[in-house]
């Protein structure tokens, strides 16, 4: 029984994690490209060789076409996957102010307490202190 290898170890298989793929983004102007090569294709094998050079794939142009068709010139946009964000701008803004107010409310009322121990301070002192007047 012999080494098929001729006498040799088997190669190792790389160990590297290999990186997940991306999600591939066409642009309009792209599309708009490739539709055309496939409009202007005359011989038979000709989209598909297209679709091979390119790493399409057919429904890529059946969705492509049916877009264009439907005068959908932003459909031919990329389109950013998932849920629809349904955030009211006024929404976001109110909650930030309502966050900055309970920020400034509690320093002003920080404030008032570091004021009342002066006072104190003062008055054991034997100096009053000034009366000012409150905003």
């Amino acid at each position: 029984m012999g080494d098929i290898t001729g006498g040799r170890a088997a190669p190792r298989p790389n160990p590297e994690v290999i990186a997940r793929a991306k999600r591939r983004r066409f642009t309009a102007e792209y599309k708009q490209k490739i539709l055309a090569q496939t409009d202007a294709a005359k011989e038979s094998g000709d989209i598909g060789a297209l679709l091979r050079r390119e790493g399409l794939y057919s429904s890529h142009l059946t969705k492509w076409r049916r877009e264009r068709e439907d005068g959908i010139l932003e459909g031919l946009t990329p389109q950013k996957r998932g849920p629809k964000v349904k955030a009211d701008p006024l929404a976001g803004e109110n909650q930030k102010l309502r966050r900055d107010n309970e920020r400034l409310a509690d320093q002003l009322r920080k404030a008032e307490i570091v004021i009342d121990v002066q006072k104190k301070v003062a008055m054991l002192l034997g100096r009053p202190f000034p009366e000012t007047e409150t905003l």
